[in-house]
């Protein structure tokens, strides 16, 4: 366990998006559902005072809605809490995002989408150095894959729409958090579906752990 990167006086921590609790957390974390999860046990871990509050993680297919969601629970979250934080990277809100943030005055995590936070920016760049036609999972898509792109896709329906969305892609690489015998036959089944090979890049959630530790600590350091 490490101390509070938040530099408030609370010591309990909670992953519920509807706390409860004589002591509430002094911080939010709106988190893009795709990875409330992680920063959830993350935050349990670490016994940091936030309480992480997730968006859909469908909102991904639909990014100019991010913007207006997160703002929108910013402003019910701002009146419990001491502080709100945006777990999300940009996301392709395309500066969206940053604008919402700006204007209410919050911080987000770092990056362009949370394969960053996963994999690192440069190793993310490689991968596409390497192949420009990769398709990046991470362990929520791997166990979400049928229902967040197949399904979202109308793949399930329409098979025959497979080149429309997938022509271009040559490889499937799997940023693995947590790696089990599990979730490596749901993406070599996700990857079949689609119709391209799997490639495995074993990631953990320490790049997470990082970003959301800094995302904390500029709290801290604003309110000090």
């Amino acid at each position: 366990m490490s101390s509070s990167p938040t530099g408030l006086t609370s010591t309990t921590s909670s992953s519920t998006s509807s706390p409860s609790r004589a002591e509430p957390a002094a911080v939010a974390l709106i988190a893009c559902g795709a990875i409330a999860q992680p920063a959830a046990e993350i935050v349990a871990g670490n016994g940091w005072p936030v309480d992480v509050h997730p968006l859909p993680p469908l909102l991904h297919n639909q990014p100019q809605k991010i913007a207006g969601e997160v703002e929108a629970l910013a402003a019910r979250l701002a009146t419990t809490y001491d502080a709100v934080a945006v777990g999300y990277a940009d996301c392709g809100t395309y500066g969206a995002l940053d604008e919402v943030c700006t204007r209410l005055g919050l911080r987000r995590l770092a990056g362009l989408h949370c394969y960053d936070l996963y994999a690192g920016p440069e190793r993310v760049r490689r991968l596409f150095e390497d192949e420009p036609g990769t398709y990046l999972l991470t362990d929520f898509l791997v166990r979400s894959f049928a229902r967040t792109v197949i399904a979202e896709l109308g793949l399930d329906r329409h098979p025959e729409l497979r080149d429309d969305y997938f022509g271009h892609y040559h490889r499937v690489v799997w940023l693995a958090q947590a790696p089990d015998a599990e979730l490596t036959g749901l993406a070599e089944e996700a990857a079949r579906r689609i119709g391209l090979p799997l490639t495995v890049v074993p990631t953990e959630t320490s790049g997470l752990e990082r970003a959301l530790g800094v995302l904390l600590s500029d709290l801290g350091d604003r309110g000090a």
